[in-house]
């Protein structure tokens, strides 16, 4: 039973806030996490057998720590290559990092705070010298109840997956057993990059699967992509439709007139009829590196202008977003005054850091109250969900207790079940709220 006592000391704030959020459960709304049934990272030897990525090996050879081992073995002509880091397995890959991160250098960076953090919440020892201690530990978990495991250790109740269909061998999964996603752990998203992105590429694929469509939108089209859409979302029982946009997305685009459309007339009319959201990550620079594979993307400031024009051009549907470029949150946090449609959520990718995330969280207090979500993990690799919200909660505690001793300051009366009810709304509400908006 739970009680409510005025809180006038910040000490007391401290613990009550700290309580509130190691109890709170968790929404996880976005990462790139699967359920088993996906396949999995199999150990020993680390072979990639399935989606859901998992375990020491994975961990240590996330882009993150592929792109910072490059800035401490430089890829230099005569020396060390790319080709060659490619050409290693994955156990020899994460050997390298080990080794030139973790061993010869103190892992000071988030990426590899991160790990460390990970492992010593599993219980072992982050001290290891050699990869192989952690490569028999994994070796002894079954992948599905480890998903127990990490669950109860980062205090998510619930992974929102991210499903591409224009993925050749995810979509063949879905298309072989619709119930691949049945598992109340996970919950599914629709991402359709290539419909925006790609408009001609995409057509020719929907073409090749037996859709009745034309890249100048004619005959069909329009009906026939709003059956595509509508049948994915109904096989995954997606909770929103999502894309990653480049920083140079525009709405309206002169010149991208079938942009403009599909979101018009194809994706607008869908996200309405199916009171679901649509998910805009905007401002990730694909390739700028493409020899460092995932690692080399890079970040450009993006147009809040985007935002708003389709927030207030679309008045019946629910947006949610998230930007990549620092230097855009301010505008996005005023523009969510402005939209009740429009919800602002988490420290994406590179923002990922405490010292923005710490940033980020105060001025949507300080501009929102507690109308957005403050993080998502982005997990990649399930273990990520452990170190992405151990940091995160200390962070928007520390937030939090500041902003209520200023209210105490101001004279407010700040109760223990306020803040547990701002923690959950935080943490979990304000996003089940939203998608039924």
């Amino acid at each position: 039973m739970t009680t409510t006592a005025i809180l006038t000391d910040r000490a007391a704030i401290g613990r009550c806030v700290h309580e509130a959020i190691e109890a709170q459960p968790i929404t996880d709304i976005h990462t790139h996490c699967y359920t088993p049934r996906f396949g999995a990272t199999r150990y020993p030897g680390a072979e990639r057998e399935g989606l859901l990525l998992w375990g020491i090996d994975e961990l240590v050879t996330y882009h993150y720590l592929i792109a910072e081992v490059f800035r401490v073995v430089p890829a230099m002509k005569g020396s060390f290559s790319y080709e060659q880091f490619w050409k290693m397995s994955r156990p020899e890959q994460a050997d390298h990092i080990w080794k030139h991160l973790f061993v010869e250098r103190t892992p000071l960076s988030e990426a590899c705070r991160g790990v460390l953090t990970t492992l010593t919440r599993l219980g072992l020892d982050p001290n290891e010298k050699t990869l192989e201690p952690y490569r028999r530990w994994f070796a002894e978990q079954n992948p599905d109840k480890y998903i127990d495991r990490v669950m109860e250790l980062s205090g998510v109740d619930q992974i929102t997956m991210t499903n591409p269909v224009f993925d050749d061998t995810e979509r063949a999964m879905w298309e072989e057993d619709a119930s691949i996603g049945d598992d109340p752990r996970f919950a599914a998203v629709l991402r359709i990059d290539p419909l925006l992105r790609d408009w001609p590429g995409a057509v020719k694929k929907l073409a090749g699967w037996g859709f009745d469509v034309s890249a100048d939108f004619s005959g069909r089209t329009i009906d026939e992509v709003r059956r595509f859409l509508r049948e994915w979302v109904d096989r995954q029982s997606a909770v929103y439709i999502a894309m990653s946009l480049p920083p140079e997305f525009r709405y309206p685009d002169p010149a991208n007139p079938d942009g403009d459309r599909f979101i018009r007339d194809i994706l607008m009319p869908i996200c309405a009829e199916r009171g679901l959201p649509w998910a805009m990550m905007i401002g990730s620079k694909l390739g700028v590196n493409p020899a460092l594979g995932d690692a080399g993307d890079m970040v450009g400031k993006a147009d809040v202008g985007a935002v708003v024009n389709l927030c207030r051009d679309f008045p019946e549907n629910k947006f949610l977003v998230t930007m990549l470029s620092r230097e855009n949150q301010h505008e996005l946090c005023v523009a969510a005054r402005k939209f009740g449609n429009l919800m602002v959520f988490g420290c994406w990718w590179f923002l990922n850091n405490p010292v923005l995330i710490e940033e980020m969280t105060r001025m949507r207090l300080e501009l929102l109250g507690t109308s957005f979500i403050p993080q998502h993990s982005d997990a990649r690799i399930l273990d990520q969900l452990i170190y992405k919200w151990d940091h995160s909660r200390r962070i928007i505690g520390k937030v939090l207790v500041d902003k209520y001793a200023d209210l105490v300051e101001a004279g407010y009366h700040v109760t223990s079940e306020s803040i547990r009810a701002d923690v959950a709304r935080l943490m979990r509400d304000n996003f089940h709220d939203f998608l039924k908006l």
